[in-house]
Formats: C-alpha cells, sequence, structure tokens
C-alpha cells in the first residue's frame, strides 16, 4: 500500500509533481495549484490510499522535487 499525502494550500504552481508522476497529479485550472487524483480531503490534507507499488517511485520523486516540500510518500 502506497500513501500519498499533499497539502495542497501551500502548493506554488510550480507543476513538478504534474510532469515527475502525471497519473497522481495534475493542475487545476481554477487556482493553478496541485490536485492529488482520486484523493480524500481532509482538514487540508489531501490523501491517497493505493495498492498500486508502481505509484511510489513517480510520487517518490515528485515530492523530492517539490520546492515547498508539500507532498509526501509511504509504502505501509
Amino acid at each position: 500500500m502506497v500513501v500519498v499525502t499533499l497539502q495542497r494550500n501551500k502548493c506554488i504552481g510550480c507543476n513538478y509533481c504534474v510532469e515527475l508522476a502525471p497519473e497522481q497529479f495534475q493542475m487545476s485550472k481554477k487556482d493553478g495549484k496541485t490536485v492529488l487524483l482520486r484523493s480524500q480531503e481532509k482538514k487540508g490534507f489531501f490523501t491517497l490510499k493505493s495498492p498500486d507499488e508502481a505509484i511510489l517511485d513517480p510520487c517518490d520523486q515528485a515530492a523530492k522535487a517539490c520546492p515547498v516540500k508539500i507532498i509526501s510518500v509511504k509504502s505501509v
């Protein structure tokens, strides 16, 4: 199980996450911030829980590339 968490309100819209993990991230046309696809929102944190281990590497690269460090990725 891969758990990806995004603090969307702190996003600066740099687009790195979308470039590195386009299957999980998309830029919002409304506000220019990233959207974690298929995620659940709770208190400003968007969380995606996926059994697909293939998303671990691209999401981890996106988390490392994020200049404001608002993406966390764990394998549980």
